[in-house]
């Protein structure tokens, strides 16, 4: 008889690590079988090391019958770039059931990203299946990225998440009414230990003494926000910034594709500081770092880890850049824009001694103050996906725009939605001027002739 397999689709070690705790917390059913299907998105995953070859993933194998590749399923098509056309899911569909053995099950989905491929491919080549998606990082806590088909959203039963900032809910996927569901920090903190034990390093490879400065790299060039040469400066501010705050021992943890020349720059300028700067060479889990380093201060532009550091680990974080990357992020659309504005708004500037000494996690109110702002950001990142927010959205302008809540948003973009703030304070009186208004039409009759008699 036909049974029920559920497919959990992981890309990344910490999304892996995820769905492992809130496995061993309950909150799947259970079903016949559950098979780990692992894709690769890297640019060229020929060349990337895929999540089951990370170190500690064998721990989180162990809760599954077996370990499938998307990428092998789908060769030579890449991941984020193909989809079924509507026409081909029944044949791809049964092409996929018979590769993993599915028969006529029952098929369930836990995924991530469902907006956009592979998550939102698989989800249309099972059409019907029930779905579940899980958030690995602070993109929750902003709008859905696409506007997503229907019959798709309307299939998401709920949106399972850290609690990366406390008493802070999700804006994603909230247009289809999809509830969120927290997955329990201390199952999440048993599933980080068990890949800390895994993992032989980094202790030693940080050297003897005093806890040292971890700096987070997230290679944002490659996602077109900084230049190459503009994010080796953000690297560079990163050293001159923890060495100004006493620290002589720092320890760079680069993103696994980030270029190997990064990391020597980083130790010259160290050491003509006169501190010493040591990378990690192996890609782990900055969550395992944090367990074998217990770091003095954790420093970042707006990676997650910096999230993980001050709420799951109660490390000091201080936040680097994010000025520079807020001002050049483009489209205002960019996912990113939702993380980078969480880490700017909370956690101190690494540059502010007094301000890195002093920071705690925030309370209710600081957190309801950056809700509002959260959800003014992401209407006006994606209006016709959450309208129902433009009332707050205005109020949220109207009473709070000033010289540092300006940094989260563009003249130009609150223009085009017709939004407080689109008409400098000293110039709103123009629209509402008769005579202006008599200038403005009379010129735009003069270039409707002018245009004419071009003709």
């Amino acid at each position: 008889m036909p049974g029920t397999t559920r497919i959990f689709c992981v890309s990344t070690l910490f999304g892996a690590a995820t769905l492992a705790a809130a496995l061993d917390a309950g909150l799947f059913a259970p079903t016949d079988r559950r098979l780990l299907l692992v894709t690769n998105n890297a640019a060229n995953p020929e060349t990337t090391p895929s999540v089951d070859t990370m170190p500690g993933f064998d721990r989180i194998r162990e809760r599954f019958d077996d370990v499938l590749s998307w990428n092998a399923a789908i060769a030579p098509f890449h991941p984020g770039g193909w989809g079924p056309r509507a026409d081909d899911v029944p044949m791809w569909e049964r092409y996929v059931r018979l590769l993993w053995g599915l028969g006529d099950d029952e098929v369930h989905l836990a995924v991530e990203s469902i907006q956009v491929n592979p998550a939102l491919a698989l989800a249309q080549l099972f059409t019907g299946a029930p779905l579940d998606v899980y958030a690995d990082g602070l993109m929750s806590y902003g709008p859905t990225r696409d506007k997503l088909d229907p019959l798709v959203g309307t299939r998401v039963g709920r949106l399972l998440h850290l609690d990366l900032v406390p008493r802070l809910s999700p804006l994603l996927l909230t247009e289809f009414g999809v509830p969120p569901v927290l997955v329990p920090p201390e199952a999440f903190l048993k599933v980080l230990g068990e890949l800390a034990q895994a993992e032989p390093g980094p202790g030693d490879e940080a050297g003897p003494g005093e806890r040292p400065a971890l700096l987070l790299g997230q290679y944002l060039s490659a996602l077109g926000i900084l230049g190459d040469a503009e994010e080796e400066q953000l690297h560079l501010a990163m050293v001159r910034g923890a060495v100004a705050l006493g620290h002589r021992r720092l320890v760079f943890k680069p993103h696994p594709t980030a270029p190997a020349r990064w990391s020597r720059l980083l130790e010259e300028e160290a050491a003509r500081l006169g501190a010493r700067l040591t990378s990690l060479e192996r890609p782990v889990l900055a969550e395992v770092v944090y367990q074998r380093l217990r770091p003095a201060l954790v420093v970042g532009c707006f990676s997650t880890a910096l999230l993980t550091a001050a709420g799951l680990y109660g490390l000091p974080v201080a936040r680097a850049g994010t000025g520079t990357v807020l001002a050049r992020l483009a489209p205002y659309q960019n996912s990113n824009r939702v993380p980078l504005t969480i880490v700017d708004a909370l956690l101190p500037d690494l540059e502010d001694a007094a301000a890195v000494e002093a920071w705690s996690m925030p309370g209710p109110e600081r957190v309801a103050e950056l809700a509002a702002l959260l959800r003014a950001v992401g209407f006006a990142m994606q209006p016709k996906i959450h309208p129902s927010l433009r009332g707050e959205a205005e109020r949220y302008l109207a009473a709070h725009l000033d010289p540092h809540t300006w940094r989260y948003f563009k003249r130009r973009r609150l223009a085009a939605l017709a939004l407080p703030g689109a008409v400098p304070a000293q110039l709103a009186f123009l629209p509402r001027n008769a005579a202006v208004r008599r200038i403005a039409r009379r010129a735009r009759a003069l270039k409707r002739g002018a245009s004419g008699n071009r003709r």
